[in-house]
Parts: C-alpha cells; sequence; structure tokens
C-alpha cells in the first residue's frame, strides 16, 4: 500500500470514472422519475391557471357587460317611469279642470236658482209691503183727517 500525500479534492483514477457513470445513471432515474412527472404537472397547472384567468376574465366581461345592460334598463325604466308620471299629472290636471268647471257650473245654477228665489221673495214681500203700506197710509189719513175714508 501506498500513501499518497495528495492535498487535491479529486484524483484522476478509476474510480473517477464509476462515480461519474453512478452520476449520470443517477440523473436519468432521477430525470424519467422525477423531473419529467414534476414538468408535465406544472405544465397541467399552468394550463389550468391559464384557463382560470381566461374564464376569470370573460366572467368579468360578462359581469361589465350585464351591469351596462342592467344601467341601460334601469336608465329605461326611469324615463318610462316619468313618462308615465307627466302623463297622469297632465290627466289629474285635466279631471281637476273637469271637476272644476262642473262645480262651477252647479256653484252657478245654484246661484241663479238662489237669485231667482230671492227675487221672488223680494216680489212677494213688495207685494205684503205694498198692500200693508197702503193700509197704514189709509190709517195714517183717517188719523190725520179724523173721519173714515171710503174705499
Amino acid at each position: 500500500m501506498e500513501i499518497i500525500s495528495n492535498i487535491a479534492l479529486i484524483t484522476i483514477n478509476a474510480t473517477l470514472f464509476h462515480q461519474l457513470i453512478a452520476f449520470l445513471i443517477f440523473l436519468f432515474i432521477i430525470n424519467r422519475i422525477m423531473f419529467r412527472p414534476l414538468k408535465s404537472v406544472m405544465a397541467e397547472r399552468n394550463t389550468v391557471i391559464e384557463k382560470i384567468k381566461l374564464d376569470t376574465t370573460s366572467a368579468g366581461n360578462t359581469l361589465e357587460r350585464l351591469n351596462d345592460e342592467l344601467k341601460e334598463r334601469e336608465s329605461q325604466v326611469r324615463s318610462e317611469a316619468l313618462q308615465v308620471q307627466h302623463e297622469l299629472e297632465e290627466k289629474g290636471n285635466q279631471q281637476s279642470a273637469e271637476i272644476m268647471q262642473s262645480t262651477l257650473r252647479e256653484i252657478e245654477l245654484l246661484r241663479e236658482k238662489n237669485e231667482a228665489s230671492v227675487k221672488a221673495q223680494i216680489m212677494e214681500a213688495r207685494k205684503h209691503l205694498q198692500k200693508e203700506s197702503e193700509t197704514l197710509a189709509q190709517n195714517i189719513m183717517e188719523k190725520l183727517l179724523g173721519r173714515r175714508l171710503a174705499s
């Protein structure tokens, strides 16, 4: 046995080639057993992530489109409601005007009826007053003259 006092970490001898072949066999086995399946799983994961990104983007676009449609529909409904409100106000104003006209006609008829009634009462009162005033005048004249007047 020979003692080699060599400080070098690697010596070139037969074991180096055996270690190199063992290392290459190890790399081949690790590549087959671990790295290829790991790469395929990573590729699948990337594909799934990309699909999820596309789905998320698609869902976001759909959401934006639905929001836009909702806002547009809300705007249409608001304008329709405003139009209906104006129509109802106009119809209400028209009905109130008709009711006012009808009420004014009724008031006018009642006023005319009352005026006729008052005129009739005044006429009766005048007739009655005239008869009374004639009687009173005759009584005054009789008292002034001191004798009875012939009628």
